[in-house]
């Protein structure tokens, strides 16, 4: 966007001293001194608005005159800079020089119905605010020399005194104007409405434009005259014969204006800056400066008094700035009297409280896009306060923000406890030969109901705007996504896979998120050499008991259960002593792969968070002995019962025990299962005997048997 130099210094008090500038007697740059478009480059850059160039052109339709000018990157949140007065705002506060507004004449007050005619806003949602001027007696022409230079510095043509006055003030103040010529309106009536179904209207740029209902127009009683916000009509535009002008100075929603010139494939500068956000306050001012400057090139009277027709005026957005949080948030004091004058000379009207470092105010109109307010929360309809170290900060200068890491309080302050149980659970299970995996959380809904999840509750939550129908729903289980990853390294020649993933659940409806790890396993990993066999059900099991030992939750029962998308048979539940499921395992029935895949999944949440602490034990210099115990029992009798009595009988020299296998067959009744367990004893620093063996075993034998009504195989 391109600025001229002359233009912004205009609003610059003491631009002269400041620049060393030459004016002519119009008031034109007559000279200047190149180093100053050097600090003028840095100073905007540094407050955010890039030169990405600068040019020194020629203007003038008599005399050629040197003008410099800059080509400033202005971002989209900023239309308010999208003009010389804005620019120059920002420039007078970084150079710390007064800013100097142009001269306004204040007219008659305004009025819902003026001398000139009417406005009826048919849709006040699609244009808030309408102010039309009147302007008699005009003396359509060129115009003089001094704004034909003017506007040619920033690549703008010359077309006539009264439509140059109007492109003159966008570029000046920033809010698009359009003149009409008032003997093509009836009446003097306008209408802001939509576009009737196969409307047409003829624009400035002589097409024939097909409309819909969805464009805003401006018309008069029974035509469109113009695109709202966009271009004018050609029927009513301001030509050699007009005398009379009617001077629009609108307020238009920004979606409704982007809409009318997507559609129309239609971008103007009035469109640019309505599409990013006009100020709705400066509407009456802009077209006060337009008629009066329109009135000195063109000559003719305004006509009083104007019309003001309002649907709808924005709320306030009030704001407030604490000193210290400032600072804070910089890392840097900041003194009180430099964020006061930065957001006095910004327009912010900063007000102090009495005896603090905190100031408030009201969000000026032209600031209104960047500054919006919150939406949600006890702060509602006020500005983020960020906002406001944003305007300080640019003018006290990033530069001097020291380059140190601030500091950060709550769970990144460090690792947490959660933290580090998940890191010792993903460094048991990366030891185990087992791949970490990292998956989006969130899956189809398919998948979602595929295999059982013991965080559950009602139906998943739904993302609003899903990349895809793959990424419907959070996942309330790790294992359908491990799973799909599984099938994926089967079908590229995977033997097997481990593999697992430490992640969060989200169950639904008001329960808030879980941490859980999952794992998945089958086939058979590595090379021939190493002679592996293949997963099964028993070793899945046994990562999570890992696991378990690992957290201390060693007191958790299985119990065999049921779930949809796991083989019959082969599911179970771990669950906790006060009966909450703490996880699951099982084999997956709906796993695409060659091999077997079986799959488990634990709730770090209800788990402990910090580990027992281990004691080193060195191992004893004695051998010790270890034999075999099988018992015959009906088959309801699991294995988690006999160890829990084996534990409770348990005494030196019995050490531990496990168990070795359970066999049906041959030999073993019908309904009944044999078990097999090793027992090791130890007798410390000696030996011990193959009778003090013999002796504990027909001990133990006997009290199972006594206690489950078992047999063993020389008892039958």
């Amino acid at each position: 966007m391109q600025f001229s130099l002359s233009w912004l210094a205009e609003y610059l008090e003491g631009a002269e001293s400041v620049f060393s500038l030459k004016r002519e007697d119009d008031g034109l740059l007559a000279g200047f001194d190149g180093r100053d478009l050097d600090r003028i480059e840095a100073k905007l850059t540094a407050i955010g608005f890039a030169v990405e160039g600068r040019d020194i052109v020629w203007s003038g339709p008599e005399k050629l005159q040197q003008e410099p000018t800059f080509d400033v990157d202005v971002t989209s949140n900023r239309p308010d800079a999208m003009c010389h007065l804005g620019l120059a705002r920002e420039l007078a506060v970084a150079l710390g020089v007064p800013l100097r507004r142009p001269d306004i004449p204040s007219y008659e007050r305004l009025s819902t119905d003026g001398a000139g005619g009417k406005v009826v806003l048919e849709d006040s949602e699609g244009c808030p605010r309408y102010v039309a001027r009147v302007i008699r007696g005009v003396e359509v022409g060129p115009s003089p020399d001094w704004l034909v230079r003017r506007l040619a510095a920033i690549g703008q043509r010359s077309i006539n005194n009264v439509v140059d006055a109007t492109n003159y003030v966008l570029w000046e103040m920033g809010q698009p104007l359009h003149a009409f010529d008032l003997a093509t309106i009836p009446g003097g009536e306008i209408r802001v409405r939509r576009a009737r179904a196969g409307e047409r209207l003829t624009t400035l740029d002589g097409k024939e434009r097909a409309l819909d209902a969805e464009i805003l127009v401006i018309a008069d009683r029974s035509r469109a005259v113009a695109l709202a916000g966009v271009m004018g009509g050609l029927a009513t535009e301001v030509t050699a014969t007009t005398t009379d002008v009617l001077l629009e100075s609108a307020h238009f929603d920004r979606r409704r204006i982007r809409i009318g010139a997507k559609r129309l494939a239609l971008h103007t500068d009035a469109s640019h800056r309505f599409e990013r956000g006009a100020d709705f306050d400066v509407c009456d001012e802009a077209s006060r400066r337009c008629a009066a400057l329109i009135v000195e090139i063109a000559g003719g009277r305004v006509e009083t008094p104007a019309i003001d027709a309002v649907g709808r005026r924005p709320a306030a957005v009030e704001w407030t700035l604490d000193g210290a949080a400032l600072e804070r948030f910089a890392g840097l004091e900041i003194a009180d009297d430099e964020s006061e004058r930065i957001l006095d000379g910004l327009g912010f009207a900063p007000e102090r409280d009495a005896g603090a470092r905190r100031w408030r105010g009201i969000v000026p109109g032209w600031r209104a896009v960047d500054c919006e307010p919150r939406r949600a929360g006890t702060d509602a309809g006020r500005a983020y306060p960020q906002d406001l170290f944003e305007e300080v900060l640019r003018h006290v200068g990033y530069a001097r923000i020291p380059a140190t890491l601030p500091a950060i309080g709550g769970v990144d302050a460090g690792a947490s406890a959660e933290h580090a149980r998940a890191a010792r659970v993903r460094d048991l299970l990366a030891g185990a030969g087992y791949a970490e995996t990292i998956h989006f959380a969130f899956q189809d809904r398919r998948r979602d109901e595929l295999y059982p999840g013991v965080v559950r509750i009602g139906e998943p939550l739904a993302l609003a705007n899903p990349l895809s129908e793959l990424y419907a729903v959070l996942r309330r289980s790790l294992v359908p996504n491990l799973e799909a990853a599984a099938g994926f390294n089967a079908r590229r020649g995977a033997a097997g896979v481990r593999l697992f993933e430490v992640g969060h659940l989200f169950p639904g409806g008001q329960e808030s998120e879980v941490e859980a790890v999952a794992w998945v396993a089958g086939g058979a990993d590595g090379s021939p050499w190493d002679q592996r066999g293949e997963v099964d059900l028993l070793s899945v099991k046994g990562v999570g008991e890992a696991v378990l030992e690992l957290l201390g939750a060693v007191d958790l029962a299985v119990e065999p259960a049921e779930f949809a998308g796991v083989v019959a048979g082969t599911g179970a539940i771990w669950r906790l002593p006060e009966g909450a499921a703490a996880g699951w395992f099982g084999r997956l029935g709906a796993a695409e792969t060659p091999f077997h895949l079986y799959g488990g999944e634990l709730i770090l949440d209800r788990l402990p968070v910090t580990s027992p602490k281990r004691a080193v034990v060195p191992p004893p210099r004695m051998p010790g002995i270890a034999a075999d115990l099988t018992l015959t029992h009906a088959l309801e009798l699991s294995w988690s019962e006999l160890a829990g009595a084996l534990a409770a009988l348990a005494r030196p020299p019995l050490v531990g025990f496990r168990l070795k296998e359970r066999y049906r067959g041959a030999g073993v009744p019908a309904g009944a299962v044999a078990t097999t367990m090793t027992l090791d004893y130890h007798g410390g620093e000696r030996t011990l005997t193959q009778d003090e063996v013999n002796a504990q075993q027909a001990e133990l034998a006997a009290e199972l048997a006594r206690r489950f009504a078992v047999a063993t195989p020389e008892e039958r």
